[in-house]
């Protein structure tokens, strides 16, 4: 990269890349998992799984908020020859990379449909939603501090995509019209012509 500068790539993004291939592979578990009768019957599976899909939103959406508010809170400016790493770039990378883990979760929330009914695949739309909710928190920050928060790409913890995990020690700011990314990682909507 020229004169030192990094790959960038926005922290709201990283974090809500899981979150609609959980969602979605969820609600698909959860349809298929109301077919079997299961040990516990289908009534108390939806309960469960409902239970589950309130305390899998709150543990994913709460999780290491401090540490998230502490990067934040430290984040340095970006460098002039760094390079903002476009979303789509960003959520194809992360979604590659986990792609097999989730296979793998998608296939347990299935087979956990012949002993509970329906919480497997809640449980998994649940942390879906987790992941959407601490994106939208991290947009609020943004929106708060007029800028958006950014991690280098080569300390995002290998595999896993972690953008507050120990290999990240610091993130960076920029401006709110930075990249192509609105606050919380959402796709930036056109500006309406006048």
């Amino acid at each position: 990269m020229a004169r030192g500068g990094q790959g960038l790539a926005r922290v709201a993004v990283v974090v809500r890349a899981g979150a609609a291939p959980l969602w979605w592979l969820g609600l698909v578990a959860a349809g298929i998992g109301v077919v079997p009768q299961g040990l516990t019957g289908r009534r108390i599976g939806v309960f469960a799984g409902a239970a589950l899909y309130l305390l899998a939103a709150a543990a994913v959406a709460l999780a290491r908020r401090g540490r998230y508010a502490a990067l934040a809170r430290g984040a340095a400016r970006a460098g002039k020859y760094d390079i903002l790493q476009d979303r789509a770039v960003t959520v194809r990378a992360w979604r590659r990379g986990h792609r097999w883990w989730l296979l793998l979760a998608f296939a347990a929330a299935l087979a956990s449909a012949f002993a509970v009914p329906v919480a497997g695949g809640l449980l998994l739309a649940g942390c879906g939603t987790g992941l959407w909710l601490k994106a939208a928190w991290l947009g609020r920050r943004e929106r708060a501090g007029d800028a958006l928060l950014w991690v280098r790409v080569d300390r995002l913890d290998g595999r896993r995509g972690r953008p507050a995990g120990p290999a990240v020690r610091a993130w960076r700011g920029t401006g709110i019209a930075a990249g192509d990314a609105a606050p919380g990682g959402a796709r930036r909507r056109p500006a309406a012509l006048v």
